[in-house]
């Protein structure tokens, strides 16, 4: 009985309930029925008792652990939630531009202990580790307090420090010790821009460190879509490729290998920034080596279960983890599916043993095991992207089978070239070119996949969630069975696929007409459809990622590859933000800009990329094909008044957008043309106090209001203001805050 394995899993369960559900006396409570129910289960003497007497004093200990931590480190942190406080910041990391300013790792003493932080400044400026920052922050907890919870606290920063008032920097001219893998890993992104030329090292940045910074929206998104963003996510894959290439340049020699490989794996986690999954994998790696070393058998369950254990011991709250979860849940497929899926297509009556070393036996063997340790992973790890990610890779196996083997090799390259560069420069370039042609094969291998139509699915649609859950059903009674049939199974699967992809793209097609507000957080994303005609109205939100992700997955899941038109309603980030992006990934027959504004970078770009498309809304622009009218605005340069506002006025409705403007820019709207009493209305400025006026409301009488707005923004949208004067005209108020994605049909 794998003793360890039964505890970890009670361990964890514990933290999980501590880390979503509980905290505080009510950990220590549970911590006392756990108990209480582990004493009265050892007067029963059965295996499924032992292995549950395991579970519960997992429990027991979980919620304890999680109680302490939460008392003793938590708590203080918890209390000072939305306190603005002096502080000394360490930095640990290279900081990063961001929008406002610059972010970046460090730590600093609280109460006498010492706490991971993520801060921002304001300052345009370059921090390195081992840099002093001084001054007052307002502190947010990340495990959710004032506002909602971040995924930070799953890497151990639980809180977030921003600034108010100036700050202090004082520059270290030696970098502390504890500091150099960061250093290291700094030295080795700037070898790899050397060594590689410059489209394809942020491929190779990505690949061999998981620093994603630089690789395009167009490639993430590719690789996301043909399921194989893990080669660039480090995880268990990339240790897997590691230890190997240690392995066999210790000629198999278990000391050499004991020696040189921990120490190698310890540093490749260090430098690749100890996320959950690389340190999962690197601790079950050790293990092998360890297993090895003293000629003991080696179980890769009771290997997981230590590596979580250790990864939930030093932070419950991994236990949130994302990439914790996918790499634990990878794992468990693979044991529990692989090796059955590998036994069944290796049987005589299929594709035969494959034994010897002929070509095609070796071919079979290779193909056969690929698609077994995919599917495997698949089948645990498929509910958590639809969750997280809203999407589910169809093309996976294929793309992974393609592409898998090449990966290895190139890892394999990228590490020759910073070896023989730091020798000699020319060898480093050389080799970087040569390895850049297999990179080009991946890169476009995964786009051409990840353009055909159902290369993955998402969950926008309901069809598609109902066929997760019909498969998940079909899939237990299937392991339930005695003669199973796994022929039927994957009919039923598929069948079930096409049904539900045919219901998703037929059944908007059927309405009159749609508007959807898409959840992109704080920002802007309509959609608005009529007689197969698709017109979205801005892409902006918390991220220029997200809402580019959260609008392609809602268009690609009705069947939507093209665009007759994109309306920016001005430049603002959180309106046109994640234009570039989305128009990357689905193209548009027009696109429609404002004019009079002042230049920033998101409308230098669109110029530069879509000139031929953009037509300027200088006057007012009827789109009589889709019932949509555009009008303009000629008040100043400020982008919010300068806001293109659009009618849609399908059969028997009447909807009408804003963008930002305030009372002004709706005055001017209201003198400029007679609008029609509304049905619907988007509100103005994600409901800020200033905008969607009393005399706009009095001259329109919208009987429902859309309000696209993030949740616990920090601009206080939508005020109480523009709240009260919506229920006194007596509208139907739907935010997105609230209800996620909005969609109104006719």
């Amino acid at each position: 009985m794998r003793r360890l394995m039964w505890f970890t899993i009670g361990f964890a369960a514990a933290c999980a309930v501590g880390a979503y559900l509980a905290s505080g006396v009510y950990l220590a409570l549970l911590a006392v029925f756990s108990f209480a129910a582990l004493l009265a289960l050892f007067s029963i003497q059965s295996k499924l008792s032992r292995k549950a007497r395991c579970v519960l004093l997992g429990c027991v200990i979980g919620f304890l652990w999680m109680w302490g931590f939460d008392y003793l480190y938590l708590k203080p942190v918890r209390q000072m939630d939305t306190q603005a406080v002096p502080l000394e910041i360490t930095v640990s990391n290279y900081s990063h531009a961001t929008e406002y300013g610059i972010s970046a790792e460090g730590s600093t003493e609280l109460n006498g202990k010492r706490y991971a932080v993520q801060f921002y400044m304001n300052d345009d400026v370059s921090l390195s580790p081992g840099d002093r920052v001084e001054g007052n922050f307002t502190l947010r907890y990340t495990g959710g307090g004032a506002e909602a919870p971040t995924y930070h606290k799953g890497d151990g920063i639980f809180l977030l420090c921003y600034p108010k008032g100036g700050q202090n920097i004082n520059p270290q001219t030696e970098v502390p010790n504890r500091y150099l893998p960061a250093v290291l890993r700094q030295k080795i992104l700037a070898s790899l821009e050397v060594f590689f030329p410059e489209d394809t090292a942020p491929f190779v940045k990505a690949l061999l460190l998981g620093d994603t910074e630089d690789l395009s929206y167009e490639t993430k998104y590719a690789m996301k879509t043909a399921g194989v963003y893990h080669i660039v996510a480090v995880s268990g894959m990339h240790v897997s490729i590691l230890f190997s290439l240690v392995y066999l340049l210790c000629l198999k020699r278990k000391w050499l290998t004991a020696v040189i490989g921990i120490p190698v794996l310890v540093l490749f986690a260090v430098v690749t920034g100890c996320s959950p999954s690389v340190v999962r994998a690197c601790i079950m790696q050790i293990l092998v080596i360890l297993a090895l070393l003293l000629n003991q058998e080696y179980d890769p369950p009771t290997a997981l279960s230590a590596a979580v254990l250790v990864i939930l011991a030093s932070n419950p709250l991994s236990i949130t983890s994302i990439s914790l979860q996918l790499s634990a849940g990878c794992m468990v497929g693979i044991f529990l599916f692989s090796q059955r899926i590998h036994s069944y297509l290796l049987s005589n009556t299929r594709l035969g043993p494959a034994k010897g070393k002929r070509i095609k036996a070796r071919l079979s063997r290779w193909i056969v095991g690929s698609i077994s340790v995919t599917l495997g992973a698949m089948s645990t790890t498929t509910p958590l992207s639809a969750f997280y990610f809203g999407m589910v890779s169809i093309s996976g196996i294929v793309t992974n089978l393609l592409i898998l083997w090449v990966i290895t090799f190139v890892f394999y390259g990228i590490m020759a070239a910073c070896i023989f560069g730091a020798i000699w420069l020319p060898l480093g370039k050389v080799i970087g070119g040569v390895i850049s042609l297999p990179i080009h094969m991946i890169v476009w291998v995964v786009k051409m996949i990840s353009k055909i139509p159902v290369s993955a699915v998402y969950t926008s649609s309901v069809y598609i969630v109902a066929w997760l859950i019909f498969t998940y059903v079909l899939l237990a009674v299937f392991l339930k069975q005695h003669r199973k049939k796994p022929w039927v199974l994957i009919g039923c699967i598929l069948v079930g696929l096409i049904a539900s992809i045919t219901l998703s793209w037929i059944e908007p097609r059927l309405d009159d007409y749609r508007i959807t507000a898409v959840d992109v957080g704080q920002g802007q994303c309509l959609l608005l459809q009529k007689d197969g005609k698709h017109y979205m109205v801005d892409c902006g939100g918390d991220s220029d990622e997200k809402a580019a992700d959260e609008a392609t997955k809602l268009l690609l899941s009705q069947g939507i590859f093209r665009l007759d038109g994109l309306i920016i309603t001005h430049f603002d980030a959180d309106h046109a933000g994640g234009a570039d992006a989305l128009l990357s990934r689905i193209p548009a027959e027009k696109l429609y800009l404002p004019v009079g504004t002042e230049e920033n970078d998101i409308q230098n770009t669109l110029i530069s990329k879509y000139s031929d498309r953009i037509s300027w809304v200088e006057a007012d622009l009827a789109l009589k094909e889709s019932n949509i009218t555009i009008y303009p605005s000629i008040q100043g340069e400020d982008s919010n008044e300068r806001s293109l506002c659009v009618l849609f006025q399908p059969e028997n409705c009447d909807i009408l957008i804003t963008g930002d403007r305030s009372e002004a820019g709706e005055q001017e709207l209201m003198e400029h043309t007679q609008l029609p009493d509304l049905e619907i209305l988007v509100a103005g400025h994600h409901g800020s106090r200033d905008s969607t006026s009393w005399e706009l409301l009095n001259a329109t009488r919208p009987e429902v209001v859309i309000i696209s707005v993030g949740a616990d923004n920090s601009y206080g949208h939508p005020t109480w203001e523009t709240l009260e004067r919506l229920r006194l005209f007596g509208c139907e108020i739907f935010r997105t805050d609230l209800e996620g994605t909005i969609i109104f049909r006719g």
